[in-house]
């Protein structure tokens, strides 16, 4: 297979990415987001806010990351942040489609794709930390614009959102104490249960 058939065969697998439904609604509740609106979302989100990163980044190079980070969701589909039993097998679905997926492009590509997508797992660098802090924020941004609808509909605790947080401080302490005012004013107004 030539290498333009292999690179057009990827871009039409990776279309499927508009069908894996999420759990978070969108800001104004209508209807849940799919993963290409969250994968978009967080590509903006790395191009307006990169000036808050805790170190110096290349946003392009975040851009992409978070652009490619959602892809093994094709295979291994959304796990819930919060679903206790299905973060118990994510790990293993998404490194088998990480496999599958990135391996329809030529081999170069396949190769910078899957090293991009293994850096935003690890969280290691300064780009993989502020991605990392922008995919747990967007969560909580359009949670507490919904009015908590996911949350309420799934018993999302405070200490639960608290716990997934842990380390967003590393990517932007900015963004972090942002995202940490949308929470208490969501306990505040029973958006969110402080237990």
């Amino acid at each position: 297979m030539d290498r333009l058939e292999q690179q057009m065969n990827f871009i039409l697998e990776i279309d499927k990415l508009k069908n894996i439904t999420r759990q978070n609604y969108l800001a104004d509740g209508s209807r849940k987001e799919d993963d290409a609106d969250h994968s978009w979302h967080l590509a903006m989100m790395c191009a307006i806010l990169s000036e808050y990163s805790n170190e110096k980044i290349d946003v392009m190079k975040t851009m992409t990351m978070v652009l490619i980070h959602d892809l093994v969701e094709i295979d291994a589909g959304d796990t819930y942040a919060y679903d206790a039993q299905g973060n118990i097998s994510k790990r293993e679905r998404e490194l088998k489609a990480a496999e599958r997926i990135f391996n329809l492009l030529p081999r170069d590509q396949a190769e910078q794709i899957r090293s991009l997508w293994d850096e935003f797992e690890e969280s290691i660098t300064p780009e993989a930390r502020f991605a990392n802090t922008v995919d747990k924020l967007q969560p909580l941004f359009l949670n507490a614009k919904s009015g908590g609808v996911s949350w309420k509909e799934h018993g999302v605790t405070l200490s639960q959102i608290l716990k997934r947080n842990e380390t967003t401080h590393e990517g932007s302490e900015t963004l972090w104490n942002y995202g940490k005012e949308i929470i208490r004013v969501n306990v505040e107004n029973g958006n969110l249960t402080n237990e």
